[in-house]
């Protein structure tokens, strides 16, 4: 009897639990600054939803952290993230003299810049991408990744600092495989 109490008790919660990630992700979407279609976020992210751009056919591992106070971070379409990504666009001022780095509250143009993530992108679980990073278009960035530097088309990083490991494709399959997809 308690066995059969237990289960209809799992169940239900399983059941109220689906429905409130599906509202939450419901509403979640409508407050991003653009938000595509077939976009599936994790649970436990967190973002600076008004300063976020996402294309269609996106997919964020949970415990994401996406935060850019000033800036955007702009996402391009059929992108990839692993859980635990986490992107900055911005950093702290640590250039002032006679204050704390904690009550410095005004900021240059410089600490803030744009994070843009192209169409066709992987980024691996635990990477972390830095303002004013441009990762182009089918670039993968693997797990642990610290990128610090822009990434090229189809180039695969790794590392703290990222660095260019190799490229997905030779320059004549890169034709070929956006001649299949776009054309």
């Amino acid at each position: 009897m308690l066995t059969i109490m237990f289960k209809i008790v799992a169940e239900t919660y399983l059941l109220i639990s689906r429905k409130f990630k599906a509202l939450k992700a419901h509403f979640q979407k409508m407050v991003f600054a653009e938000c595509g279609e077939n976009v599936y976020v994790g649970y436990d992210c967190e973002f600076t939803y008004s300063n976020i751009i996402l294309g269609n056919k996106i997919y964020i591992g949970s415990h994401a952290s996406f935060i850019a106070a000033i800036s955007k971070i702009i996402v391009g379409n059929n992108v990839m993230f692993g859980p635990h990504v986490t992107i900055r666009g911005g950093n702290h001022r640590i250039d002032v003299i006679g204050k704390f780095m904690i009550d410095v509250k005004d900021k240059l143009p410089e600490n803030d810049l744009d994070v843009i993530i192209g169409d066709d992108v992987w980024v691996g679980c635990n990477a972390t991408i830095l303002k004013g990073i441009i990762i182009g278009k089918g670039a993968v960035v693997a797990a642990g990744a610290v990128v610090t530097r822009s990434v090229p088309p189809y180039a695969i990083v790794g590392g703290n600092p990222a660095k260019i490991i190799k490229y997905r494709f030779t320059e004549s399959q890169i034709l070929i495989h956006e001649n299949t997809l776009y054309n």
